[in-house]
């Protein structure tokens, strides 16, 4: 059955934010101050913005918007269209649009869920100006149609939204929690090799047994992003993953398509390790990863690792690269502020533990690559499992404003 639509400006007083600039004139320290409400303020806050992080003086409202407990925020650009509560006061950023209602005839959880869902988004993404950035502005949401029905029924929505949501974030909760016991698993036992040492283990320098070489300093204009050739991936920091792997996409896959040394053409089996990373987190600082595609050159930046002597067995090296001990000394040792650099010499005055044979070490890189590679099959499987459960939400989402939502799709969702 079809429902009445009106447009949202019939409903709402529909208003952009504004900044007084430069906005530093406007800041106080003063808690008493006006709250100054930014994108990032809400990035972590769900359904309510409760608080600011900056506050201006009065002074400031002439160049922005003031906007009261209960408005409605879109986010104009980042998050594109997301909806927020406003549980305070204060004076809003010119990144958000803000909803005042004009009377009671949408019940404010009804439109919260209305304003996130399919629904919605597809009227917002079809209007919407920009390309790589989206931006939605007053007339675009003004004119975006809603259904309007009695507000028991509205009510009669939301208690099954709400329980449905519920259900998908327990379901959501206990997946996570799995995937995370996991990756403690893996981490607890790789710890526990390098620092819970065996009898007749010895420390090693590994300067003594490798070597590791630098990269060529490819130039810029020969890299292509966008390419269907067989022209070799130059390999980069940013093809490198937390957990050891390489990964490549269209968006971070680099290609030569210039002259190069061929000795700077990595062999497929090659150990390799980050020296920058771009991130002053170092998430991938000191991180290594194997080369299994090829052609793959060898970029500035990345280590190349050269075993010197028989004693050390490769895969237990690169599980050695992964452990704390290892990384934490990389991370004590980085130069850089906001990106940071670590250096052969300083990777190679590292100690090794190692046991009293090769076989030893294969025994231990066979159970860590079990391990390992038994944590991506669950990452693959819980993966899978929460994008079912943020598709079975939209699909509630899409039945409940088109007339199609009943209590069992409540029971459904569990």
């Amino acid at each position: 059955m079809s429902r009445p639509q009106v447009r949202l400006d019939e409903l709402f007083d529909i208003a952009r934010g504004g900044s007084p600039r430069p906005i530093k004139k406007f800041l106080t320290n003063d808690p008493d101050g006006i709250n100054w409400i930014k994108i990032g303020d809400a990035t972590a806050s769900g359904k309510y913005i409760y608080q600011t992080k900056e506050k201006i003086i009065p002074e400031g409202i002439k160049k922005s918007r003031l906007v009261n407990k209960g408005d409605f925020l879109l986010s104009n650009s980042m998050s594109f269209g997301r909806p927020y509560i406003m549980g305070t006061s204060g004076c809003i950023h010119d990144g958000w649009l803000v909803l005042s209602p004009k009377d009671d005839r949408v019940d404010q959880d009804f439109l919260y869920h209305l304003l996130g869902s399919p629904f919605v988004f597809q009227q917002f993404d079809s209007l919407a100006a920009g390309s790589t950035v989206r931006n939605l502005n007053i007339d675009l949401v003004s004119g975006v149609r809603i259904p309007l029905i009695p507000l028991a029924e509205q009510k009669r929505i939301v208690a099954i939204l709400d329980q449905a949501f519920a259900d998908i974030d327990k379901a959501r909760a206990l997946t996570e929690q799995n995937l995370n016991n996991a990756r403690e698993l893996f981490e607890s036992t790789l710890q526990q090799v390098f620092s819970q040492r065996g009898e007749g283990w010895t420390q090693v320098p590994l300067n003594e047994h490798c070597n590791i070489k630098h990269g060529y300093a490819f130039k810029s204009k020969d890299f292509v992003t966008k390419f269907d050739g067989d022209e070799p991936i130059v390999l980069t920091p940013g093809n490198y993953l937390e957990h050891g792997c390489l990964s490549f996409t269209a968006k971070n896959t680099k290609r030569c398509i210039g002259s190069f040394p061929k000795e700077f053409l990595f062999d497929e089996g090659d150990l390799t390790i980050v020296m920058t990373d771009l991130s002053s987190q170092m998430k991938i600082l000191g991180k290594p990863a194997f080369i299994g595609a090829v052609p793959t050159l060898h970029n500035q930046r990345i280590g190349r690792v050269q075993l010197l002597t028989d004693r050390i067995n490769r895969r237990y090296l690169y599980y050695f690269f992964r452990s704390e001990r290892f990384l934490r000394n990389i991370r004590q040792t980085a130069t850089g502020t906001m990106v940071r650099h670590t250096a052969p010499n300083r990777i190679l005055s590292n100690m090794v533990p190692l046991p009293a044979s090769q076989t030893d070490q294969v025994g231990i890189a066979g159970t860590l690559d079990f391990l390992s590679n038994e944590v991506l099959r669950l990452e693959s499987i819980y993966s899978k499992k929460l994008d079912g459960l943020v598709q079975i939400k939209k699909s509630v989402l899409q039945k409940a404003f088109s007339g199609e939502l009943t209590q069992g799709h409540s029971e459904a969702a569990a």
